[in-house]
């Protein structure tokens, strides 16, 4: 089973140029299914739709969320479909299994206030200079641009040289898209690169290599991680005021887009600006900006609480 998992993996990897985060997903939720299967006799050769059914069952006896078992129903079905395409398999067991769906909950977001306290935290609190002018960069460009985290942390410097109005943006499944920057956005690029270009200089003086990121590390990836960039936003909440449970860097990916909704603009641009393949994605927001607007009314109106 661990051949067909690596083997579906690469061709994931290869013919659809799906992200680390995806093959590492569709790899755990496998592993978990085999593991399953392996304990109850029957092989990913084997296995018929009962025992798919079965699986289902179990990861909800498990008490996983809505969510998690979609996704691997998910990771099923898609290997099954490879392994039919392949010929391993005469039959797709998992083809006409329904799954539990996903629960479409409102996306948290932040005010105009609070994005403006994340900002201030990140001009003022870090422990040297060069982490403050990194910090508001990353801010700065996150806000701006409503890119996801992972976009962020890897873009390379060469996108963002020569006070770029536009920024080309690496998406999902090797997408390109261009988003405009701010005044604010291009400044604390500018100046951020010049610190980096100059701390980058002098690591080179001392043997190592220049590094082609925006955001460099001396870590094994070569650049900021998602995960000392979640922790860094933490913090800077913290800093500014703000609940830490309601800021992460999706939340400041919907506050871009709730916000640029709120304030006149056309669903397609922020669909496109976003990167959604797909326009019911975006669709989301009007929610949000629908729920927004029910809190003022209560919160403000004096017949409200009549």
């Amino acid at each position: 089973m661990s051949r067909w998992i690596e083997t579906f993996l690469d061709a994931q990897a290869a013919e659809l140029d799906a992200s680390e985060n995806t093959l590492l997903a569709y790899g755990r939720d496998l592993i978990d299914f085999a593991g399953w299967l392996n304990d109850r006799g029957p092989s990913f050769e084997t296995a018929s739709r009962a025992d798919v059914e079965d699986y289902l069952i179990h990861c909800d006896d498990q008490g996983l969320a809505q969510s998690t078992r979609a996704r691997r129903l998910s990771a099923v079905k898609q290997l099954y479909r490879f392994a039919y395409e392949e010929g391993w398999r005469e039959d797709n067991p998992a083809i006409q299994i329904k799954g539990p769906g996903r629960k479409k909950s409102l996306p948290k977001t932040l005010s105009v206030e609070e994005v403006d306290r994340l900002l201030g935290a990140a001009q003022t609190s870090a422990r040297s200079q060069e982490d403050r002018l990194r910090n508001t960069c990353l801010m700065e460009l996150l806000y701006a641009t409503g890119m996801r985290v992972t976009e962020l942390v890897t873009l390379p410097v060469s996108a963002a040289r020569g006070d770029p109005r536009m920024l080309l943006v690496r998406g999902k499944g090797g997408k390109e898209r261009m988003v405009p920057l701010a005044a604010s956005a291009r400044d604390a690029v500018a100046v951020w690169i010049e610190t980096r270009d100059e701390m980058d200089a002098a690591g080179q003086s001392k043997g190592k290599p220049a590094s082609k990121f925006l955001f460099p590390s001396r870590g094994k990836s070569g650049h900021l991680t998602r995960h000392r960039f979640y922790m860094l936003i933490k913090e800077l909440a913290v800093t500014g005021g703000v609940d830490p449970s309601k800021v992460t860097p999706h939340t400041l990916r919907h506050a871009f887009a709730t916000h640029l909704l709120a304030n006149g603009a056309d669903l397609r641009a922020i669909q496109t600006l976003l990167g959604h393949a797909d326009i019911s994605t975006t669709e989301i927001y009007t929610h949000v900006l629908d729920e927004r607007l029910k809190e003022l009314v209560m919160e403000h109106h004096p017949l409200a609480n009549g």
